[in-house]
């Protein structure tokens, strides 16, 4: 049996691609998997904020066209960059154990988020990012694009004081040396399903399905699906200051989630708690808890109206 992934072309991509390959192949050796490289809008366009530009989806269109077309029969994704919705004939068929949730503070100067100045230049592209920044104090927001390897290059050149990425995919580039110090859930909620790798391909391959289904993670899976649905109700993109994350311990879970403004005001933040057999639905629920608190007019004005 034969096997085309798709994936973007960088490094932190092909790692998680390379990884699938090598998981599958674990689950069946004679399995021949080849990769397919695309470049994405959200790959070509490195000057702008994703925010003004079109959101998450630009890191997955032109995969998710390459399974449509069968060009490709798996789709690898970081579940961060994954729009709330598929396309039609596309298919979630598993999601791997999730690696460190968590974003780092990277700095060449500081140890941690709490020995930076006051107007200290900070980089990051994420809304989601800065606006929680800029609700703890007032920080300079400078945008900063590009694969990882770039992103810590212009911190090197002096651009930044510091930067803010995820911390799977410092660690997954063995680059955990240039992590200073990882936020807590309370200081900055991670974005809905950061650290999570999905795989996804065409709903009617069930060969496929099958094998992915051993590669699923079920308490990663539950855990990104209560985020995505945190995500779906609230719009959660790149045009929203948005995160969800939810912490399993046991067979209790805490969810947490915030919407807000870019400046960081209003802000609102709120949590939930109950047992795994009641954490289907709290997604939605802990996103329309937020909508009605004030958030409903965060997104009004943000999103794109119709007409």
């Amino acid at each position: 049996m034969k096997y085309t992934i798709a994936t973007r072309g960088s490094q932190l991509a092909l790692w998680q691609a390379e990884h699938v390959k090598a998981e599958l192949q674990k689950l069946d050796p004679a399995l021949e998997i080849d990769l397919n490289i695309i470049k994405t809008q959200g790959d070509i366009i490195l000057d702008t904020s994703l925010s003004k530009i079109g959101g998450k989806g630009l890191f997955v269109k032109e995969i998710e066209t390459a399974l449509l077309e069968k060009t490709a029969d798996i789709a690898v994704h970081s579940m961060k960059d994954m729009p709330s919705e598929l396309p039609e004939g596309l298919i979630l068929g598993g999601i791997l154990e999730r690696e460190d949730p968590s974003d780092a503070f990277v700095s060449n100067n500081y140890n941690n988020f709490d020995e930076l100045p006051e107007g200290s230049v900070i980089g990051t592209s994420s809304l989601r990012r800065s606006s929680q920044l800029l609700a703890m104090n007032k920080y300079e927001i400078k945008l900063l694009r590009g694969n990882v390897n770039t992103r810590l290059r212009k911190l090197d050149e002096g651009e930044y004081d510091a930067i803010i990425l995820a911390s799977a995919g410092l660690k997954r580039l063995d680059f955990h040396d240039r992590i200073k110090s990882t936020f807590t859930v309370d200081q900055m909620i991670p974005s809905a399903g950061q650290g999570a790798v999905g795989v996804e391909c065409r709903s009617d391959d069930t060969h496929l399905l099958s094998l992915l289904e051993k590669l699923n993670n079920n308490e990663s899976a539950a855990r990104v699906k209560a985020e995505r649905e945190f995500n779906a109700i609230v719009g959660g993109s790149c045009q929203i200051p948005a995160g969800c994350h939810v912490q399993i311990n046991g067979n209790e879970f805490k969810m947490n989630g915030f919407i807000a403004d870019t400046t960081g005001v209003p802000f609102y933040k709120g949590e939930l708690e109950g047992t795994l057999d009641e954490l289907e639905g709290n997604g939605t629920e802990l996103g329309q808890l937020l909508l009605d608190e004030g958030g409903k007019a965060i997104l009004d004005k943000l999103l794109p109206q119709d007409g």
